[in-house]
């Protein structure tokens, strides 16, 4: 009994150490800001990237390729850097694949948000077939309907279900209009007040840095811990 009552002491004397206790992996901790915004890691961390990004950026592809496990491993994984992922909204394609990605909440965003992306050369292609021959949906179709549309024949909808997400979820995800408005306000958040003017685009601590890629986002990190 006295280990387990030392341990209680400590929690409530010092309980910021114990959260940080070496071994507690923070890159699968996932939490949402008051925004709708995903915060990938240590919510407490000294330093916050904030990320924006668009599922049609080539450019967020090849971030999200070659920055995620360096990221994971020498900052997130620690409690060092927490990543807040912020939707920049570009056209219809992007906004399908935003709410198909918020789909699964916090518990599911990192690994279907990572998805989207590793798919990108595949259903990119079938959003440039599906742009061409924009001309044949049907008259009259709606947001809603058109965007169900988009993630049906650009196979959105199907990587959600080989992610374990049934297509009739993921149809209800395109049509809750308080999502997409969640987005949409981080879009014109991103564009009146954040000032951002492409993706993928990043605010280290609430400034604006001049990196659009991991090469350049890199030197302005925090030091790694070992």
């Amino acid at each position: 009994m006295i280990r387990p009552l030392l341990l209680f002491i400590g929690f409530l004397l010092f309980p910021a150490a114990l959260q940080a206790a070496p071994g507690r992996d923070w890159s699968r901790t996932v939490t949402t800001t008051p925004q709708g915004a995903f915060v990938i890691g240590n919510p407490g961390a000294k330093t916050r990237l904030i990320e924006y990004v668009s599922y049609t950026c080539s450019h967020c592809a090849q971030f999200v390729a070659e920055a995620t496990q360096p990221l994971k491993s020498g900052w997130v994984t620690r409690g060092v850097i927490a990543i807040e992922v912020r939707n920049l909204v570009r056209d219809p394609y992007d906004l399908t694949a935003a709410l198909l990605a918020r789909c699964g909440g916090a518990a599911r965003f990192t690994g279907d948000h990572e998805a989207i992306f590793a798919a990108f050369p595949r259903w990119i292609r079938e959003v440039q077939t599906y742009d061409r021959a924009t001309q044949q949906q049907p008259e009259g179709q709606n947001e809603t309907e058109t965007l169900i549309d988009i993630a049906d024949k650009t196979g959105l909808i199907a990587l959600m279900v080989e992610r374990g997400i049934p297509a009739m979820k993921s149809k209800t995800c395109l049509s809750n209009t308080k999502a997409l408005e969640t987005v949409m306000a981080m879009t014109k958040r991103a564009v009146e007040q954040d000032k951002v003017t492409g993706t993928p685009s990043f605010l280290l601590n609430g400034m604006l840095t001049a990196a659009h890629d991991w090469a350049s986002l890199r030197p302005l990190l925090p030091a790694p811990r070992n």
